[in-house]
């Protein structure tokens, strides 16, 4: 017999990464990371029949995350991150210093953006 664990469902070889596990009671699958040894009431499935898997009507698919993969960024992080872009390249309008106005104080510097500063040539 192999040491590697194979996937159960008929005619699939592949090697097992995930085991199914279902409460009866609860109406509940359980997929969650491959089990440390075979249980007879567990299913192990390979990653392509653990992506694909759905329960029975009125079933609930409860997904376990064992941690060591790096989890995919969902939209709301993406439309987060864009938002963020976008706010801190805005330009934002800053006041002048009381005493001072923005050309007097460095007549090079036509405006700035965070840290970077927009120069003018020194022709013009």
């Amino acid at each position: 017999m192999s040491p590697v664990r194979r996937c159960s469902r008929t005619a699939c070889g592949r090697p097992a990464v995930a085991t199914l596990t279902y409460v009866y009671a609860d109406s509940t699958a359980v997929l969650g990371p491959l089990a440390t040894y075979a249980e007879p009431h567990c299913y192990d499935l390979c990653a392509e029949h653990s992506e694909r898997l759905t329960a029975p009507r009125g079933w609930e698919v409860v997904r376990l995350t064992d941690g060591s993969t790096p989890a995919r960024p969902s939209g709301d992080d993406l439309e987060a991150l864009a938002n963020a872009v976008r706010e801190a390249a805005r330009p934002h309008e800053r006041t002048p210093e009381p005493g001072s106005t923005a050309r007097s104080a460095n007549p090079v510097e036509a405006g700035r953006r965070g840290h970077l500063r927009v120069l003018r040539s020194p022709e013009s």
